[in-house]
């Protein structure tokens, strides 16, 4: 008993001891520290209107796999995990035509030369007529689809969450060719799809690099570290590439989980630079400037052809942001909590803000004829104009 009272009168009266377990104010500071960063008002120097809004279906929710629409033609193409594929005007929302199907759709659609391409949760390939929705063909592959196919030079590209990319024939959906990259043994939930080129597809991977594939036969070409997967722990050495990679012209441009941002010459897969500012999803492509969002929630403005970074806005810290899109002047992104906030693209400062729902946004933001399209983890779909 003697000893247990003379512990508690040390610990009553001793403020290093408290201190080993963090006192009252450290445990409140390091949970602010933790915590999203609270938004902050401003006076917007962009008028941004929502110009129409509507459901697909019931959305990915916690599945982590990004559904975004895709844009072709002026019309917008839009599935749900639960709910089918949908095509609407991009002008006004009005919905075109309505796939319906029993499938999981877990995976965005792809759209291209007349066609709209979805993937599954068990695997499934659906391709659908664009302009009546009508189903033309249907394939499998081995793994989870959670990636938008892309559709061009007379092939579909469906990549599996297997680290596989099939090209299927765009007319009758036969299987050409397959190519895979073995997964490291822990990766970030989600990839994206590859970006085509002449003759090239380009590819980035779970394990923190990027790689060209011939489009006539799958052979891989070339393959470059886009962020080096080191550290002590699993965990430590994610380096995942998920975003899409952005190729203007003969520069492919790819950003890291592992916040690392290359530009690559795509032909010869030769480096031409490397920034320590990058993140997991899209990057954004401005004239002069590379944009993106890093797992932190800053968002970065890199000089196309060196680089350097231009500005960071940290304003948005821990709010778990999406990809970024170039609307206009502005640069845009969403969050947890449905906000979509548009940045100046010439200093990142906070232009205006929306709230396209109360549901997390975490598929890139999607622009075309001046309108900016988005769709949460709900299946809702907002377009919006910016002035």
């Amino acid at each position: 008993m003697v000893v247990v009272l003379a512990c508690a009168a040390v610990l009553a009266g001793c403020s290093t001891i408290r201190g080993w377990f963090g006192g009252d104010e450290e445990k409140k500071a390091a949970k602010r520290a933790s915590e999203p960063a609270e938004l902050v008002d401003f006076t917007p120097s962009a008028s941004v209107t929502r110009i129409w809004s509507a459901s697909v279906g019931k959305g990915e929710d916690r599945l982590g796999v990004r559904q975004a629409p895709a844009i072709a033609d002026g019309r917008v193409y839009a599935a749900a995990v639960d709910g089918g594929v949908r095509a609407l005007d991009l002008q006004t929302g009005a919905v075109l035509w309505h796939y319906r199907s029993d499938l999981r759709l877990s995976g965005g659609p792809g759209a291209g030369d007349g066609l709209v391409v979805v993937g599954g949760l068990k695997g499934e390939v659906v391709a659908l007529d664009a302009a009546t929705g009508a189903e033309r063909w249907q394939a499998q592959v081995p793994n989870e689809v959670i990636a938008p196919p892309v559709i061009g030079q007379g092939l579909v590209f469906v990549r599996s969450n297997d680290g596989r990319v099939s090209a299927f024939d765009a007319e009758d959906g036969q299987r050409r060719w397959f190519w895979t990259k073995e997964l490291p043994s822990l990766t970030v939930r989600g990839n994206d799809a590859p970006v085509l080129g002449p003759g090239l597809m380009f590819v980035g991977n779970d394990d923190g690099t990027v790689a060209a594939v011939s489009l006539a036969d799958g052979r891989e070409l070339w393959d470059l570290p886009v962020a080096q997967p080191d550290g002590r722990t699993e965990l430590d050495r994610m380096a995942d590439v998920d975003g899409t990679p952005v190729l203007d012209g003969t520069v492919l441009y790819a950003s890291s989980y592992k916040q690392s941002t290359v530009a690559i010459d795509a032909p010869s897969g030769r480096p031409i630079w490397a920034s320590d500012r990058g993140g997991p999803g899209r990057p954004g492509l401005a004239i002069d400037r590379v944009l993106v969002s890093d797992r932190n929630g800053s968002v970065w403005a890199l000089d196309r052809s060196s680089g350097g970074a231009v500005w960071e806005q940290p304003g948005l810290a821990r709010r778990n942001l999406s990809g970024v899109a170039v609307h206009g002047d502005y640069v845009v992104v969403g969050d947890f909590e449905g906000y979509l906030h548009w940045l100046r693209l010439d200093n990142g400062e906070f232009a205006a803000r929306q709230r396209a729902g109360r549901a997390a946004i975490k598929g890139a933001p999607v622009v075309a004829d001046g309108i900016l399209v988005v769709q949460n983890i709900k299946g809702d779909l907002t377009a919006w104009r910016v002035q």
